[in-house]
């Protein structure tokens, strides 16, 4: 299977964040804020505390929305050439290939440690933070169906 394609960025921005979304480490740190938003608005209505703790939460918490709706994403893509560039895609069971004007890079499927497919983008994971996106958009659906038959068959579990 073989393709061309670019990346849009508002598509792109949403696969930063479903990849942000997806680290455990930010799961944890939305449960604890939310318990602890829940649990000081629960005192401070009960009039238990005073409104410090229950503006603090939410403040944290609307804080941290920002960041990993909007500051991360953006400075990722911002700071990535890769995003701006055009890109010729060659998928066989065997290999990945990409060739961009940098160059061209191979990586077997054995260097692809996990994948994760959103609406947009299969996020192909080489380790926890070193991932490529490749676009569905360009796909048909039976390359979408190939794709997702190599990255089943082919990847850790």
């Amino acid at each position: 299977m073989q393709f061309s394609f670019e990346y849009e960025k508002g598509k792109t921005l949403q696969a930063l964040r479903y990849h942000f979304l997806s680290r455990n480490e930010i799961k944890v740190l939305l449960v604890l804020i939310n318990v602890f938003a829940i649990v000081s608005a629960v005192l401070f209505y009960s009039k238990r505390i005073r409104p410090e703790p229950f503006l603090l939460g939410t403040c944290v918490w609307i804080a941290m929305m920002v960041s990993i709706w909007y500051l991360l994403p953006m400075s990722i893509y911002k700071k990535s050439q890769t995003f701006k560039d055009h890109f010729s895609i060659q998928i066989t069971q065997w290999q990945i290939r990409l060739d961009g004007s940098q160059g061209h890079v191979v990586w077997d499927w054995k260097m692809v440690i996990k994948h994760l497919e959103t609406p947009y983008f299969f996020h192909i994971y080489f380790t926890e933070k070193s991932f490529f996106l490749i676009p569905k958009d360009s796909m048909n659906e039976e390359m979408k169906h190939e794709m997702r038959g190599y990255l089943n068959e082919l990847v850790k579990k």
